[in-house]
């Protein structure tokens, strides 16, 4: 197991609420970069301190090693990084007492590293690293402030290799492809990864979505990232987009996919005459009538399946 320490200053909410890191190759003027470089050497079961806002946040378990991907939408946030990177996928947990190194940099400052630290000598983040190895003593002391149980979060989140089959399932080599062609392969090979419930389309689903509104599990291992507009009727935008998408446990996944359900734009649960309603008393679902109000874009997608998928 290695410890690392990523700067979010920029992206925080969109990766740990996507339960990713992403990073450009390169720099701009194509030069290598450690805190980009980093990004290849984690491994599933490695620990990540998010820094964010002075503070430590979060306390990440790596899942997976790193992949070629496309750019995530960060909005404003690195519009001027490559839009292909590396993709780590990280299962976060948002400390319930986030705290300030700064605070504690007296005891800190002992176990800094003379190279790449995480932390200036004074206690301020180091803006300009984005990735960076933690050592283990430094660590150590981190983990004793954050009051985390490591073996614990391990056991809660590591999901290891759930599926043979996607894990088999490697991404293009796009080294030898011009930018568009590398762009288009690894669109594909996305869409593949997301038709089967699982990569980019999931991280973008989980910027929207924290957990299932009608049912109020949030533990992703247990939920669907189910199409609002279908697949096969959406292009290949709406494909991955993270607004045309909602997580879902299986069961509403089942009502909501075959029409049996729907949601108004302020959050009302839509029923189909063709439902029965004794499936909703067996399933613990009858009282549920309101999942809090869906954003504009969201909104968009759920009056096509109103209109399109609810069964009339």
């Amino acid at each position: 197991m290695r410890f690392w320490w990523v700067n979010q200053n920029q992206t925080h909410v969109q990766e740990v609420r996507g339960g990713f890191l992403w990073s450009p190759k390169t720099k701009t003027n194509g030069h290598r970069n450690y805190s980009y470089d980093t990004m290849t050497f984690v491994a599933p079961g490695d620990v990540v301190f998010s820094f964010y806002d002075t503070k430590i946040q979060a306390i990440g378990i790596v899942q997976r090693a790193a992949v070629t991907a496309p750019k995530p939408n960060f909005g404003v946030a690195g519009h001027y990084w490559d839009d292909i990177g590396w993709l780590v996928e990280v299962e976060f947990h948002d400390l319930p007492n986030p705290f300030r190194p700064k605070d504690e940099i007296d005891v800190l400052k002992e176990y800094l590293p003379e190279k790449y630290s995480p932390l200036q000598i004074n206690g301020n983040g180091q803006q300009s690293f984005y990735l960076t190895e933690t050592p283990d003593a430094l660590a150590s002391v981190l983990l004793e402030l954050a009051n985390v149980d490591i073996p614990a979060l391990l056991t809660a989140s590591f999901k290891g290799k759930e599926d043979a089959e996607l894990e088999a399932l490697a991404p293009p080599d796009v080294t030898s492809l011009s930018p568009r062609a590398a762009l288009g392969a690894l669109e594909t090979y996305q869409l593949t990864l997301s038709r089967r419930g699982q990569g980019i389309f999931k991280h973008n689903v989980r910027l929207y979505e924290v957990g299932c509104r009608v049912t109020q599990v949030t533990n992703i291992r247990h939920l669907r990232a189910s199409h609002i507009k279908p697949w096969s009727k959406s292009s290949e935008t709406e494909k991955i987009d993270g607004a045309n998408g909602l997580l879902l446990s299986p069961h509403v996944d089942h009502l909501f996919d075959r029409g049996f359900i729907s949601f108004e734009a302020n959050g009302d649960i839509v029923r189909s005459d063709a439902l029965d309603a004794s499936v909703l008393e067996h399933w613990g679902l009858a009282a549920v009538r309101n999942v809090r109000a869906f954003t504009s874009d969201q909104e968009e997608y759920l009056k096509y399946h109103r209109d399109q998928i609810l069964i009339a």
